[in-house]
């Protein structure tokens, strides 16, 4: 469907803003804007925490509308501190966070809250700017802002006030960017459905490769098996021919690796690089995922992956993604393992392919979940002694291939389902940024088609 455009157009006069529609006027921010930023009540004083007043802070701009916080402070926090109330309808801004090294996060406050140091509340005129039009906005040009209104030298990324109040905004009529937020509303809530209809296939997707692992690796391929107790409630019964023992029985020998001081970017060609704990996520191997070695430290040929390694991410930021394991097949070279990596040697009973499924099956996460939770000090981190004392089962090894060749099969074909999906997605959001980003600069002129709507 073609969108109408303006009659009429007149260059910016900036840049990344190009021509907008000939009516639209070019004031700064800060002539029609009233800033209010935040501060942190005392830590140490508890009358000043778990009240009734949501204290927003970055982590909890994860909506476009918010109603509440992870956080609240108390009547006595607010006159306590820099922070301030602020009335609903402003439109909140992230100024400082990691997060910024990428996307604005915006939001509009429908409720009073206060703000943590990290934010900024804009205020607008009377009749002078819409919120959700601002907010579309800076979601439309985010990219650009991005450059424009970023602090130099910061160690976090950061906004730059002056840049921010001195950021020139195209502004329709009210009445036209009431229209425009209201089109805009519309559509991105049908573009959101969608999106959210692909992700809950990916979730169900993902439940579904877990069940025919968890299957597979407990129950066998054949149906008919005579089947035993396990004498493991969490593992139930198993094939009478299967054992079941400790994963000390099977694992020979636990490698680690080092992790120096390295680039944050990864190894270009030529160079070595360390992997990262993230390079096993998912149970599948991803060489991308490393930092380069400074080439004035000398790499260790001892740790260097090589072809038919067994994997396993032994800590990580995220508690889902230790116990990760990988089977790792013609790596490129010059790769070295991280101490966040452990490289498994298995007893020649034991396929590799077999093990790394196996430690996707949910009754090996049950046990993965037990230990890190228990690890006093040691956060999100996997001991070998608790890897060890881990039970699995294990089918005899000409049937381990076979449960392997039929995992790999279904797995393939949940994979393709998910790429589709995840592809679907990538092409809505894009789609979903290309309208917020022509309605918001003028390259259609959407009016006719809110007055349709409401018709």
């Amino acid at each position: 469907m073609s969108l109408p455009r303006y009659s009429g157009y007149k260059d910016s006069g900036v840049e990344w803003i190009g021509c907008i529609p000939a009516h639209w006027t070019l004031p700064k921010l800060k002539h029609f804007t009233r800033f209010t930023g935040g501060g942190t009540p005392n830590r140490e004083e508890r009358m000043f925490w778990g009240g009734e007043i949501p204290w927003v802070s970055p982590k909890d701009m994860k909506s476009e509308l918010i109603h509440d916080s992870e956080e609240r402070i108390t009547d006595a926090g607010l006159a306590n501190s820099s922070t301030t109330l602020v009335a609903p309808n402003k439109v909140l801004l992230v100024v400082r966070s990691g997060i910024l090294k990428h996307t604005i996060p915006v939001a509009i406050n429908a409720v009073p809250v206060s703000l943590n140091q990290d934010m900024k509340a804009l205020e607008f005129k009377s009749s002078t700017c819409n919120s959700g039009f601002f907010l579309r906005w800076v979601q439309g040009l985010n990219d650009s802002l991005l450059l424009a209104w970023a602090k130099q030298g910061a160690t976090v990324e950061s906004i730059e006030h002056s840049y921010l109040s001195d950021t020139v905004v195209p502004l329709p009529p009210f009445e036209e960017q009431t229209a425009i937020a209201a089109f805009l509303d519309r559509e991105t809530a049908k573009i959101d459905v969608l999106i959210g209809e692909q992700e809950k296939l990916i979730a169900l997707l993902a439940e579904k490769r877990q069940a025919t692992i968890s299957h597979a690796v407990t129950r066998g391929l054949n149906p008919n098996a005579p089947m035993k107790s396990s004498n493991v409630a969490w593992l139930g019964e198993i094939p009478a021919h299967w054992t079941v023992c400790a994963v000390r029985r099977v694992v020979e020998r636990i490698e680690q690796g080092w992790s120096p001081e390295c680039f944050s970017r990864a190894a270009e060609q030529g160079e070595w690089g360390v992997l990262k704990a993230g390079c096993v996520n998912g149970g599948i191997f991803r060489s991308s995922e490393n930092k380069a070695l400074p080439d004035t430290l000398e790499p260790d040929a001892n740790i260097e992956v090589r072809d038919g390694d067994l994997l396993m991410s032994r800590a990580s930021g995220s508690p889902a993604l230790v116990g990760s394991v990988a089977y790792v097949s013609e790596p490129p070279s010059r790769l070295m393992l991280s101490d966040k990596i452990f490289r498994l040697h298995l007893s020649c009973d034991v396929d590799s392919r077999f093990f790394a499924i196996v430690f996707s099956a949910r009754y090996m996460r049950l046990q993965i979940e037990q230990a890190i939770s228990g690890a006093e000090g040691l956060a999100n981190n996997l001991p070998q002694s608790s890897l060890k004392g881990f039970t699995i089962a294990i089918p005899p090894k000409t049937e381990q291939v076979e449960l392997v060749a039929m995992v790999e099969a279904e797995m393939e074909k949940l994979i393709s389902l998910a790429g589709e999906a995840e592809r679907a997605i990538a092409l809505l959001k894009e789609h979903r940024s290309a309208l917020i980003t022509a309605a918001v600069t003028g390259q259609i002129d959407v009016r006719g088609l809110v007055k349709d709507e409401a018709a």
